[in-house]
């Protein structure tokens, strides 16, 4: 495996001894694949973050744990990995923890190893379960900064939360589709990756919350559990569909927004309205073949950002300026697409 860094600094990027990497790196064997994946890894990363590695400087190595899909999770990287340089002259080096799915227990595991081994901070996103919860308390009282990245853990003991206000992006949500749909009939289909995910829980409730409101007689037929997939959203749109034939329109909570509207036009059914979250690349797509009618954007770059400098505050190296703030959202149509939103992603 070619490369040009010391073992010390593959093996301190992988989490792993020099001795293991040593061995990966020399093909001796006796080590199981997912190891030989974990080091490849570490030296890609170590290529990606090479041009914010400076001798000299003080360096911050971060973890960032998420439970999401991948066509998010790589718009984090994406995000986290363009604001590096801006950094300067502190230096930001960070490992990446990323899964669909899977029990909370893993996830739980990935977290006590970090607490074990050391970290500068970790930016999370995660369920808001007990078990998650307990977790950030170790890693709090391991010393280890932990920022909640889109989707906040208030129970916890993180230092602070980072993305928009979720309720309000709901409450949007409820006044673009009631004003789209006006005085027409129609149920709202909402879709949610997972209840026990609190952006989404806040999302919906803003929703409800503002539909109730403003259009009190509309009904509102939930799918729920997909984890934010194609392959699971489908059944489960398709399910909704056949029950609820007055179905117009959709806010898509959680994701899974292209199997969505596949179902829609399987079915001969016209989607009114359909207001979704993040221009990832499928909802850019969506968006720009006007299969999405608007999406609630925020910078994700300005996110990572923010939340690279709350873990430097809080080791001291800046001032401290108190929490972030919300991001501000921005309601993106087909005709205000920014033009920068597929290369960041």
């Amino acid at each position: 495996m070619a490369h040009p860094y010391p073992i010390r600094e593959i093996a301190r990027q992988a989490g792993l001894s020099e001795a293991t990497v040593d061995r990966v790196l020399n093909a001796r064997g006796g080590v199981r694949e997912s190891t030989v994946r974990e080091v490849r890894r570490a030296v890609e990363d170590l290529d990606r973050q090479r041009t914010q590695v400076r001798i000299g400087g003080r360096t911050f190595m971060i973890d960032i744990v998420m439970q999401c899909p991948d066509r998010f999770s790589s718009a984090v990287r994406d995000a986290l990995e363009a604001e590096l340089p801006s950094l300067r002259p502190a230096a930001l080096r960070s490992r990446f923890h990323f899964r669909e799915t899977g029990p909370v227990g893993e996830l739980v595991a990935t977290l006590d190893r970090i607490a074990a081994r050391g970290s500068q901070g970790v930016l999370l996103k995660a369920p808001d379960v007990p078990e998650t919860v307990a977790a950030v308390g170790r890693l709090a009282a391991a010393g280890i900064p932990v920022v909640t990245l889109a989707t906040d853990l208030p129970g916890s003991a993180r230092l602070a939360y980072v993305g928009i206000d979720n309720r309000a992006a709901g409450a949007t949500a409820a006044y673009l589709v009631g004003q789209w749909l006006g005085d027409r009939t129609g149920d709202v289909l909402t879709t949610l990756s997972r209840g026990f995910f609190r952006n989404e829980e806040e999302r919906e409730m803003g929703f409800r919350s503002a539909m109730r409101t403003a259009q009190p007689g509309r009904r509102l037929v939930e799918v729920t559990d997909s984890d934010g997939l194609d392959a699971t959203q489908r059944d489960l749109v398709r399910e909704a569909l056949r029950a609820h034939p007055g179905i117009r329109a959709v806010y898509s909570v959680g994701g899974g927004n292209a199997a969505t509207a596949e179902v829609f036009a399987e079915a001969g059914r016209d989607c009114a309205v359909f207001v979704a979250h993040d221009l990832d690349h499928d909802n850019t797509r969506l968006l720009r073949e006007g299969r999405v009618s608007a999406v609630l954007h925020h910078d994700l770059r300005q996110d990572m950002r923010d939340a690279c400098l709350t873990v430097m505050r809080a080791h001291g190296a800046l001032p401290d300026e108190g929490p972030p703030q919300p991001s501000p959202v921005q309601v993106v149509t087909p005709y205000n697409v920014p033009s920068t939103s597929a290369a960041r992603r």
